[in-house]
């Protein structure tokens, strides 16, 4: 009787251990504090823990595993599992997404910025690039079309950009400099500071970064519709950790991507919606541009995208199929198709 009561004893102990084996503890890596930009990383995690009933989790860090632009460098050293990064902090890296940063693609909404991501994060191109880093591509992070705060005389026109010390990074940089403004890139955390000091007069951002890095309690003005265009920002996992998932708990992952972004699409229109409200209660002026401004600024920053194929393809990425594929998806979303 004792030595049954020991083997059932030993069993118990032995299954214990196996299933504290089987537990998987994830860590990503984002930046800033929790905001409508990091909501589906959230959620990921809660629905993961969910469905696996504790056995894997995800463990969000806000800045406490690396600098944002070094997120990238984490991942392919297997620093952190899961990581958010925007593709303009190091275009050199991931070269093949940032077509998605081209100025003036005419996406509406978030929606519609979602379809092209997926679209282009599935290329060949991009998942091979990606590989370089150890890194595949997990979900974006969609943004509203940026638009800029600034502080003095408002830019209401395009020839008053000229000379007009603007955050841009990217695309959205390359545009800003078409019309004779001087783009930097200084990261988002550092925004607020370069505004403060002067080292920057405006600062493009989508509204949830105005108001998480604090740069709308310096704005005068705020551009209700310039619409250049956003930057894209994946949020991507290391390759050996998500190989080395059981099947479980990788269909818990992968089955989750779409039920977080869902969320995230969701927390975002509650914020857009408040907006106006914020702009009032804070007395920041709204400025408005002609329909025949905006299509001067399309026009002027229109060789960007073709500089873009050319340099790309110059360097061996298949970049006028990475833009075809945009413009067609974007048509198809647009349709309903």
């Amino acid at each position: 009787m004792t030595n049954m009561m020991g083997r059932v004893a030993l069993a118990a102990l032995a299954t214990a251990f196996a299933t504290e084996a089987m537990a998987v503890e994830w860590n990503a890596s984002v930046w800033g504090k929790r905001r409508a930009f990091t909501e589906h990383v959230e959620k990921i995690a809660e629905l993961v823990d969910e469905k696996t009933d504790g056995d894997f989790t995800i463990n969000v860090s806000y800045g406490g595993l690396s600098k944002n632009t070094e997120n990238l460098d984490g991942i392919s050293i297997g620093a952190f599992e899961m990581a958010q990064f925007c593709a303009g902090y190091h275009a050199d890296k991931n070269r093949a997404i940032t077509v998605l940063e081209l100025p003036f693609l005419g996406v509406e909404n978030l929606e519609q910025e979602v379809a092209v991501s997926n679209a282009v994060y599935a290329h060949p191109a991009v998942a091979e690039e990606m590989a370089q880093w150890n890194a595949k591509m997990l979900m974006t992070s969609p943004m509203p079309q940026y638009n800029l705060v600034g502080t003095g005389e408002p830019m209401d026109t395009l020839d008053k950009m000229e000379g007009m010390r603007v955050r841009a990074t990217g695309g959205l940089g390359r545009a800003f400099e078409s019309v004779g403004a001087v783009p930097t890139s200084v990261t988002s955390s550092e925004a607020y500071q370069a505004m403060q000091s002067g080292v920057v007069d405006t600062v493009a951002f989508a509204q949830h970064a105005h108001l998480s890095f604090g740069t709308i309690n310096e704005a005068d003005w705020w551009t209700a519709n310039l619409n250049p265009g956003t930057v894209n920002c994946p949020v991507v996992v290391n390759i050996d950790a998500y190989e080395s998932l059981s099947d479980e708990h990788r269909e818990a992952l992968d089955s989750s991507v779409s039920e977080a972004i869902d969320h995230y699409l969701e927390n975002y229109d509650e914020l857009l919606a408040r907006w106006d409200s914020v702009l009032e209660e804070k007395g920041v002026q709204k400025v408005e541009y002609s329909q025949e401004q905006l299509d001067e600024f399309a026009a002027v920053a229109e060789p960007i995208q073709t500089q873009w194929v050319e340099e790309m393809s110059a360097q061996g990425l298949p970049a006028q199929e990475l833009l075809d594929l945009v413009n067609s998806t974007l048509t198809d979303a647009k349709s309903g198709s």
